[in-house]
């Protein structure tokens, strides 16, 4: 158990080894550590230099001799933090870097990479399976739905889904046939980060639902019991504004 801890902390077999053995006998020439760990002497004086370094060990000049030990374990504390602070001061570093990178890599893009992408759902898991893409939305989500439609394609989902979307921050705008189902559901809104603005069911009547969302547009048939998933910035971007028109009209 103690070996395997500090091998995750980043030190080796043969660090762990000295370590150990320095614990236990404190303070000793290399000769002592090389003949109680069977590790030649020279690698037992390159292996307190790492550790020195690690600020895990020290060494001090007793009677024309050197003498070394291990510092106390907490030291093992300071040491992952300090690693763990450098760890973060590389990862800020090599992150803007590459945010320097971008513009340049972008102009070496392969036009045609950016090409619009489309996903076939079919089926209940499929269908599912688009509808768990939306919760990765980094914006809120623009959608049109009929409820009554939702629940008699995914009776069981829909409250789970509800609740993991709310869970995960993300809202949602919504426009709705003024059914009876989608009037329920508009009760909720405060609940389940929604806003459900409603138009005429006998004029504007619809199925499928619609959610527009990052660079993505997922349209789910519940009739066909099929799902598409369309990734396009172009075609997500008209489909925002489309929808954006629409709300500005529509009462609250």
């Amino acid at each position: 158990m103690l070996e395997k801890t500090l091998q995750k902390i980043g030190l080796n077999k043969k660090e762990i080894k000295i370590y150990l053995a320095s614990l236990s006998f404190g303070s000793q020439p290399a000769s002592v550590i090389a003949k109680n760990t069977g590790i030649a002497r020279p690698t037992v004086y390159d292996i307190f230099k790492n550790l020195i370094k690690k600020g895990l060990a020290s060494k001090t000049e007793k009677f024309g001799a050197t003498y070394f030990q291990v510092l106390p374990p907490e030291n093992l504390i300071r040491y992952l933090e300090r690693e763990y602070e450098k760890i973060s001061r590389d990862f800020q570093q090599q992150k803007t870097e590459i945010q320097d990178l971008l513009p340049a890599l972008k102009s070496l893009q392969n036009p045609l990479s950016s090409k619009p992408k489309v996903k076939f759902f079919e089926g209940e898991k499929g269908v599912m399976e688009a509808y768990e893409d939306t919760l990765k939305s980094r914006e809120n989500i623009r959608a049109y739905a009929n409820v009554e439609e939702m629940y008699k394609g995914l009776p069981k989902f829909f409250p789970d889904y509800f609740r993991r979307r709310t869970e995960a921050g993300i809202f949602i705008n919504t426009i709705c046939p003024d059914n009876p189902k989608s009037i329920e559901r508009k009760s909720f809104d405060a609940v389940e980060s929604r806003e459900i603005r409603l138009i005429d069911k006998e004029k504007y009547e619809f199925s499928p639902e619609v959610n527009i969302y990052d660079n993505k547009v997922m349209i789910a048939s519940w009739r066909e019991k099929m799902a598409l998933l369309i990734e396009s910035e172009e075609i997500a971007d008209f489909h925002k504004k489309m929808f954006d028109l629409l709300w500005s009209f529509l009462k609250k």
